[in-house]
């Protein structure tokens, strides 16, 4: 019985590096969106870490601020909420499916 102890501890560690390498891989791995027509664009990594947003240049409209901001808005939610997907997809990998608290990307 002592050797199962040791057994389910000695995979424990190796399912523990196997989610830091995964960990550190969503933060090369990058998802896009892209909203109003392709008018802005939102690139995030892996980590919920927005890396870069790209503006058409007709956008850019001081008399409609209000339109820039809601597409703003929209591009970084919907590139978050795919990045979240992209590291739960990812760690599920490792976790065959089981939601591990604190384990999350």
């Amino acid at each position: 019985m002592k050797g199962f102890g040791l057994n389910i501890i000695k995979e424990a560690k190796e399912m523990a590096a196997k989610l830091e390498k995964v960990k550190s891989e969503l933060m090369n791995k990058t998802v896009t969106a892209t909203v109003g027509g392709g008018m802005v664009t939102v690139v995030a990594n892996g980590q919920q870490q927005i890396v870069k947003i790209s503006l058409e240049r007709e956008i850019i409209n001081p008399d409609d601020v209000e339109l820039l901001e809601d597409l703003l808005l929209s591009g970084t939610n919907e590139a978050l909420r795919k990045s979240v997907e992209l590291a739960a997809e990812e760690m599920s990998k490792i976790t065959g499916g089981l939601k591990i608290p604190g384990l999350s990307a």
